[in-house]
């Protein structure tokens, strides 16, 4: 089957899993894939097709069927002008609150601003008359793509509806061929979920809650970023279901929080004995592969999110999204907890054996040192890269304190001053945690004028003299460009960094020195040195003992049962 063809069949058939049950057609070449795969589906009865030869005309026909039923109707045109045509019946969907799926067919990247025929700027047409604006990108026969437009249909469907109706509109970029060539082949099953679309959106309504099957088997996953965390929490426990929570998120406390699910997760006799049933995710998960990887495997994926036009959904596998969920309380054996419990006490205790060895300063050790040192009601403010990955691997349950993180777009840049501005407005001590690079890129964010107020806070440089991470990803085989494009080394001296702006430095000697270092008050910099190579090899030996350790505990249980 060719790409084009793949695309359209997968976009029409989730559009009826939605609840489509009309669609306006205008005639054109490039949009055929779109018109084929709708007269297939017209044709044995499972919506009706409208076609109209006018763009304009057929879109106020769109307007008035959505107006009258309230359900979003897909209004379909070829490239180039044609599009531009529904542009006044879309300002009146944005302004009247009709919900309007509009699907515009386009050129590849390839042929735009070279002349090609019938080819015009089609991004983001619409302006800020649609709830949503999406380029679908180029189909491609490869693994995912099923999932990706799946999820994209069910989102452009939930948006049109909530959490105020109004038009979206999906833009569909297709490369010849583009009617079906004889072949049905692909590379994974085009089929979607038997039970309905791929993704549910809950519309908010006064009192709606979104209650959950009882089941023992669930996880709740709490990222960057989580709103209502202590209330969920206490569900979780009382139904007896493992807590992953994300340092940022805040959830990493009580009995049922773990340290090491990245280690567990990352264990494939693990995950193959603990698939969930329902996985809960409060906030934007992200930090831990494994951990996406629980979600792509996922029966049941529920996102808890309080804007219903913007939910994280990284792989793709939410099969419903709600405002407000209710978990049960289940009674019976706690089994399940247990399970995870016991692995993941075996898998901290053998990581703080690898990082315990000697008091080397380490990357991961000072990670975990630091928020165990702090006292309560601290803030930790962490860069988004390394930094924030280490406290996911090492960070040990603890309550009282608060852990920030700029994971919206994870980059490096203003970490200095955010992490000054949020101490700021911190009532009690705070410390932040930063990569060589960060700190080195928001310098001026230690320029304060002799009248400005000065937070109480104490900043910790890891300095691996340039990009650790990269370290730990596979251009670190890249043995020649590496160090030069990936891991810019420098040689800048922290200490004469701080003494430039006249500020409090400590060079971290040892491990077990690290309480003294981070001791006093006001804007204060602990420079804490480690070796790049060095660190990627701790980390391999942490995930080795880590793995083992569960191996051991499953083992175990096989001779107990």
């Amino acid at each position: 089957m060719n790409p084009a063809t793949a695309l359209a069949t997968v976009l029409v058939d989730e559009l009826l899993r939605c609840g489509m049950t009309d669609v306006v057609l205008a005639p054109g070449s490039r949009s055929a894939p779109l018109a084929l795969a709708l007269h297939a589906v017209a044709k044995v009865g499972r919506l009706r097709l409208h076609v109209r030869v006018d763009e304009r005309s057929a879109s106020f026909l769109a307007l008035g069927l959505a107006k009258r039923s309230g359900r979003p109707v897909a209004l379909v045109c070829t490239s180039g002008t044609a599009a531009a045509n529904f542009h006044p019946a879309v300002i009146e969907a944005h302004q009247s609150g009709v919900p309007l799926l509009v699907l515009t067919a386009d050129r590849p990247p390839e042929l735009r601003d070279t002349g090609a025929n019938q080819t015009i700027d089609q991004m983001r047409l619409y302006g800020t008359a649609v709830r949503w604006s999406c380029e679908i990108g180029v189909p491609e026969d490869r693994p995912g793509m099923v999932a990706y437009w799946r999820s994209l249909v069910s989102r452009a469907w939930g948006l049109a509806l909530a959490p105020s109706p109004g038009p979206v509109h999906l833009n569909a970029a297709f490369r010849e061929p583009l009617i079906p060539d004889g072949d049905e082949s692909w590379c994974e099953p085009l089929d979607g979920d038997a039970t309905g679309a791929w993704t549910r959106v809950r519309a908010a309504t006064p009192g709606s809650v979104l209650h959950v099957p009882p089941t023992r088997r669930g996880v709740l996953i709490v990222g960057d970023g989580a709103a209502n965390v202590k209330r969920y929490v206490a569900a979780a426990s009382m139904a007896g279901w493992p807590v992953l929570a994300e340092p940022s998120g805040n959830a990493r406390y009580g009995d049922h929080a773990l340290s090491s699910h990245h280690f567990l997760l990352g264990t494939p006799e693990f995950v193959e004995r603990h698939r969930p049933e329902v996985v809960v995710t409060l906030g934007k998960p992200g930090l831990s592969r494994p951990l996406m990887g629980l979600l792509r495997r996922a029966e049941e994926h529920i996102v808890v999110g309080p804007d219903l036009t913007r939910w994280p959904d990284p792989v793709r596998s939410a099969t419903q999204v709600a405002q407000d969920v209710e978990i049960p309380v289940v009674s019976g054996d706690d089994g399940w907890l247990r399970s995870w419990r016991t692995a993941d006490l075996a898998a901290t205790r053998a990581v703080d054996a690898v990082l315990d060895a000697d008091d080397e300063v380490t990357e991961p050790r000072l990670a975990r040192d630091l928020v165990a040192s702090m006292p309560g009601g601290s803030l930790l403010f962490c860069a988004a890269s390394m930094p924030i990955r280490d406290l996911d691997q090492t960070m040990r349950p603890r309550r009282g304190i608060r852990i920030l993180a700029n994971r919206g777009a994870s980059g490096i840049d203003g970490l200095v001053s955010t992490a000054m501005g949020a101490a700021l407005a911190h009532s009690g001590r705070s410390y932040a945690l930063l990569g060589d690079l960060s700190f080195l890129h928001d310098q001026n964010g230690l320029i304060l004028g002799p009248e400005e107020p000065r937070p109480d806070l104490a900043i910790v440089v890891v300095n691996n003299r340039g990009g650790g991470i990269f370290s730990l990803l596979p251009q670190a085989a890249l043995e020649d460009p590496f160090e030069r494009v990936f891991g810019t080394p420098h040689d800048v001296d922290l200490a004469y960094v701080a003494g430039a702006h006249r500020l409090p430095y400590t060079l971290l000697e040892s491990a077990a020195d690290l309480p003294k270092a981070i001791s006093g008050q006001g804007l204060r910099i602990v420079e804490a040195r480690t070796e790049r190579e060095g660190n990627a090899a701790l980390h391999a030996r942490m995930r080795r003992a880590a793995q083992e350790a569960v191996r051991a505990v499953l083992g175990v249980q096989d001779r107990r049962t």
